[in-house]
């Protein structure tokens, strides 16, 4: 057999194993999701191995996704860790053979310590199946493994079912895009869900204004020391009434126009478009996309005609909005 026909081949075992597990999806996910929504304390995960590095992966998506969870290495849970378990709290056991020792040893303390216990394994007459208060199965009809020894297919099988779980309990609790983003403030996703406008604009003194009645090549200098290629216009009561871009200026004099003695108020663009500082910084990534622009005068509020900043695109990008 080719190198490329045996890696199809392990492709295809775990896939089968996946749909044959999810035809025997039953109400026992129901009852695991009812028993750790109704539980007033944390999700432990535990298991030996690679059954270990499973759980270290399913407790990180429920902590990630609204369901407070962490790992509990059993072989540390007998010599002391077992301190990290309260009352009510719901303890995800995951082992394929449902007997290993490390396991089986910590599930005395479990009861003790009046937490539940949620087994994740692929034998059902195991002793950790019939001493949970809920059993998931995991079987697979067979290891991906040519020898049968390697785990494959069943900690595959294994993660999926975490998967599953993690994500029945993300839509039970009606757990949204925002609430991710704040478990993830340093992701895209976050940043794009949490930065709003009022975060990155410049304000005060940095905001490029100039009155209707500026010359131009004073306009011109306005554009240049704020840095941002843009300049504002405002009336005398403050409002802003138009602005002027690098661009517009070099438009002009391409054309051969001298615009340096008109006033800012002959050469500005009239309507300039405007977001207010509590929206979403990447609703003003959007609309400078749509309209080809670079910056967005920013206003407190709908009633307000005075700036109170301005956004520039680079300021989007370089917060790693895109």
């Amino acid at each position: 057999m080719t190198v490329i026909a045996e890696a199809q081949r392990v492709i295809r075992v775990e896939a089968d194993a996946l749909h044959a597990m999810a035809d025997r999806i039953d109400s026992s996910v129901e009852r695991a999701v009812d028993l750790i929504l109704a539980s007033p304390g944390r999700v432990i995960v535990s298991g030996m191995g690679k059954s270990g590095l499973v759980g270290q992966k399913i407790a990180s998506t429920m902590a990630s996704t609204g369901t407070p969870a962490f790992f509990l290495h059993p072989a540390e849970g007998i010599h002391g860790d077992l301190g990290m378990i309260m009352t009510g709290d719901v303890v995800i056991a995951i082992s394929n053979s449902g007997e290993t020792d490390e396991i089986l040893r910590i599930l005395p303390s479990i009861k003790r310590l009046g937490a539940h216990l949620v087994a994740m394994s692929g034998n059902p007459a195991s002793n950790l199946a019939r001493s949970s208060d809920v059993f998931l199965d995991v079987s697979v009809k067979e290891e991906a493994c040519p020898l049968g020894l390697a785990p494959t297919a069943s900690t595959t099988a294994t993660l999926a079912r975490g998967d599953a779980l993690a994500v029945a309990l993300l839509v039970k609790r009606g757990f949204k895009a925002e609430d991710f983003a704040i478990f993830h403030p340093g992701g895209s996703l976050g940043k794009k869900l949490l930065l709003r406008v009022e975060d990155l604009m410049h304000s005060g003194a940095d905001i490029p204004l100039v009155q209707e009645d500026t010359l131009m090549k004073e306009a011109l200098f306005v554009i240049t020391a704020k840095g941002l290629g843009v300049t504002g216009v405002c009336g005398s009561d403050g409002a802003l009434k138009g602005v002027i871009t690098d661009g517009d200026l070099r438009r002009s004099l391409e054309k051969g126009h001298d615009i340096l003695n008109q006033r800012a108020d002959e050469i500005m663009k009239h309507g300039p478009l405007r977001i207010k500082r509590g929206e979403l910084a990447a609703a003003a990534l959007q609309i400078m996309e749509h309209r080809s622009i670079t910056s967005l005068f920013v206003f407190a509020d709908d009633q307000s005609g005075t700036p109170c900043g301005v956004i520039h695109l680079h300021d989007i990008l370089k917060a790693g909005i895109a």
